[in-house]
């Protein structure tokens, strides 16, 4: 039998290929500059999920990102998986987003689909807005209506530049909350993001492609684990997370290494091809 949870849109915040600069605070601009790329994953089972009663998991992650400081950034994603059980049960399952961030974190457009077996399954689709104390949004679908989520949860970009300045500044943990317009687009996830030591070079390639890890760059990077709780349970991030994501995370935002664990099985994600785009003019 398929859990439901395999087909729901993951957190677009942690995974550092996933997010890109969106007018940080000048503190944050002290490392490298984040590069736009297009980086594709070929994703499977790891060794550790052969006790899940799965049979075959393999897929494919592409992700794309576009944008300069100045207009914020644009953000393509399609994270597609075929899943076959013991019985003989398979399942094809074909998430689709975009997104747009404003410079400062004002704003946040998302529009995500997703498609079980080719048949449109879920789609949602809206803008959120920073106000002082919440965050309005204006949801489109699945259904037309607003919604205001209290508190100060951040956007992906600013969570992937707030994450990158702490590994710059030596921090091991990073707690925030996240918004990032993900399942109906009316959800905030906590995450604590644990950060291992800085290690400089390209680092061992393991099991990407080495041409890959070349185009990244032999920058400073850091093992971030972020774990994803589900903060309309009310437990604060104490209790079960729902995921936890594993990488390598750079210091121009390139990751590679991912492990993706849903509790019942883990998915890794090997980066196989990385190509770099020109970075946008900005006038600021």
């Amino acid at each position: 039998m398929f859990h439901t949870h395999w087909t729901r849109p993951l957190p677009l915040a942690g995974l550092g290929v996933l997010l890109a600069l969106a007018g940080a605070p000048a503190t944050a601009l002290a490392g490298a500059p984040l590069q736009p790329h297009r980086a594709v994953y070929d994703l499977g089972l790891t060794d550790s999920a052969a006790a899940a009663g799965m049979a075959t998991v393999r897929g494919r992650m592409v992700y794309e990102f576009t944008g300069n400081a100045c207009e914020g950034y644009s953000i393509s994603f399609r994270f597609v998986t075929q899943m076959a059980d013991e019985s003989g049960g398979t399942r094809v399952t074909d998430l689709q987003t975009s997104s747009f961030e404003e410079p400062a974190g004002k704003s946040f457009q998302f529009l995500s689909k997703t498609f079980i077996n080719q048949q449109l399954s879920e789609e949602t689709r809206g803008r959120a807005e920073r106000t002082p104390q919440a965050i309005a949004i204006d949801l489109k679908k699945p259904k037309d209506h607003a919604v205001t989520l209290a508190g100060s949860a951040l956007f992906p970009t600013e969570h992937l530049m707030t994450l990158l300045e702490r590994a710059r500044g030596g921090e091991t943990i990073f707690v925030a909350d996240l918004f990032d317009g993900s399942e109906t687009g009316e959800k905030i996830y906590g995450t604590t993001a644990v950060i291992g030591p800085r290690r400089e070079g390209a680092g061992d390639v393991g099991r990407d492609d080495p041409a890959a890890v070349g185009a990244i760059g032999a920058g400073a990077h850091w093992p971030v684990t972020i774990s994803y709780f589900d903060e309309s349970k009310g437990d604060g991030g104490e209790g079960t997370p729902i995921y936890q994501l594993s990488f390598l995370l750079y210091d121009n935002g390139v990751s590679r290494r991912l492990v993706l664990d849903y509790g019942d099985f883990e998915l890794r994600g090997n980066l196989v091809e990385l190509t770099p785009m020109q970075a946008s003019a900005c006038d600021r």
